[in-house]
């Protein structure tokens, strides 16, 4: 059975309990005004008031006080049921009032019944919430006890037993009577235990419902403490890397470029020497430029040329300067630049260019390189060819590798040709509707 399902049959027996007791309640004020009734038409009062200490109150009195007194409880349950007064001073002053509903139901059937105290135990029950309201629900059940006793409420209140009532009929139906009042109280009972029994099984098992969710919650905490360490070490991981592509293609390509100058200085320097004064210079120059890159890489910013120029600019003053320090040739050229980049794609271009005219240098020793970078509609292509020793099995090192991986983050691809020098093509997509200017990626 779910919970919504155990929670309408608790209300089910509850209300059922409420129309049962009003029924009892209806019928015994009923039969007392009624008998009262007929004592009072038979002419037979003075027989039925000698053995009684008390003069019973009037029939209308009796029924009506029973009734209104009722209702007054049922609004009174209703009103302490409610969640929204669960955790209000405002439930205390109900349950006091519901308390004294119940007492006045009871003084109207002279304690002729007392299962509505069974219907305020079981709001106590159901509204039981903890050990602060422990002793709260002690009391008011002991209190409600005595007030049933029939024997120690008479010694307070006077008043009419039904027994009285009962005595003014037959035999026969006097045994009938008393049998209907042991029947009340027995169903009544009968109800309330299959209430409780609900009652408990219910909480029993939203106990373990909430038993269950809690271990459910810690064991989705535990997934997410060990994916948020897998994704931690990921970042440290990707950290490590971006910092080590960004190292090799400043740090790399810098000092590419100083051991290149360096050694045409020493050629040149018995026979030249102005000219290594020139060329040291510009070696010097070039350094410098490096450190600046390296700084930003660390910082995590773009290449010191892209901050200050654009793509292009920047791209021709890193091969004019790479040129001046290492002699290498450097053509660069281009049928249509790309616009309204975005500064990642920006950086991506200048990276491959970077590591590309490093690699014709270091490892190709290569005299001269072509740059021809191309914009066409399904992307834009980058070209560089060297006239260096090429390799027959290119085997993508460090430097390539990291081209592969920059590419990769904006959906590029990479092509390397090593039969006749070196050649590297790479092509990254540009038909997609992305730019700081909110306009799609021109070729111009």
């Amino acid at each position: 059975m779910t919970a919504a399902k155990n929670r309408q049959t608790i209300s089910g027996i509850h209300y059922f309990m409420y129309s049962f007791n009003g029924l009892v309640i209806f019928l015994l004020a009923g039969f007392m005004s009624v008998t009262q009734a007929k004592i009072n038409l038979s002419l037979a009062a003075r027989s039925f008031l000698d053995p009684l200490s008390v003069v019973p109150w009037p029939a209308q009195k009796i029924f009506c006080l029973a009734v209104l007194s009722f209702l007054g409880l049922l609004g009174m349950s209703f009103l302490y049921r409610q969640d929204s007064l669960k955790e209000s001073l405002w439930k205390y002053l109900i349950l006091f009032l519901e308390i004294f509903f119940c007492v006045v139901v009871m003084r109207s059937i002279n304690m002729a019944y007392d299962g509505v105290v069974l219907m305020v135990v079981a709001d106590l029950v159901h509204g039981y919430q903890g050990k602060n309201q422990r002793v709260l629900l002690m009391f008011a059940m002991l209190g409600l006890y005595l007030i049933a006793n029939y024997n120690l409420a008479a010694l307070q209140m006077k008043m009419v037993p039904i027994e009285a009532y009962i005595s003014y009929y037959n035999p026969a139906v006097q045994g009938v009577l008393k049998a209907a009042c042991n029947i009340f109280t027995s169903f009544n009972l009968i109800i309330f235990v299959m209430y409780m029994i609900m009652l408990v099984q219910s909480q029993q098992k939203e106990k373990e419902r909430i038993k269950s969710l809690n271990a459910q919650l810690n064991a989705a905490n535990e997934q997410l403490r060990v994916y948020a360490i897998e994704v931690e070490r990921m970042a440290e991981t990707r950290e490590r890397n971006r910092l080590a592509r960004e190292i090799h293609d400043t740090l790399g390509h810098a000092l590419t470029g100083i051991a290149a100058g360096l050694d045409a200085c020493l050629a040149t320097i018995d026979a030249a020497p102005d000219f290594t004064k020139r060329q040291l210079q510009k070696i010097g120059d070039t350094a410098r430029h490096g450190i600046t890159d390296v700084r930003r890489s660390v910082k995590k910013l773009r290449p010191d040329g892209l901050e200050k120029l654009s793509l292009k600019a920047a791209l021709q003053q890193m091969v004019e300067d790479f040129s001046a320090a290492s002699g290498m040739r450097i053509e660069l050229m281009g049928t249509g630049w790309p616009e309204h980049l975005r500064e990642d794609e920006e950086e991506v271009i200048y990276r491959v260019v970077q590591e590309g005219i490093t690699n014709a240098n270091r490892h190709g020793h290569a005299a001269k390189i072509r740059i021809a970078i191309t914009c066409e509609e399904n992307g834009l292509q980058i070209l560089l060819e060297d006239n260096g020793i090429g390799c027959s099995n290119v085997q993508p090192g460090f430097g390539l590798r990291h081209m592969q991986e920059r590419l990769a983050l904006l959906k590029g691809t990479l092509q390397c040709e090593g039969e006749n020098g070196f050649i590297i093509k790479a092509s990254i997509p540009m038909s997609r509707k992305e730019s700081y200017d909110d306009k799609s990626v021109d070729c111009r």
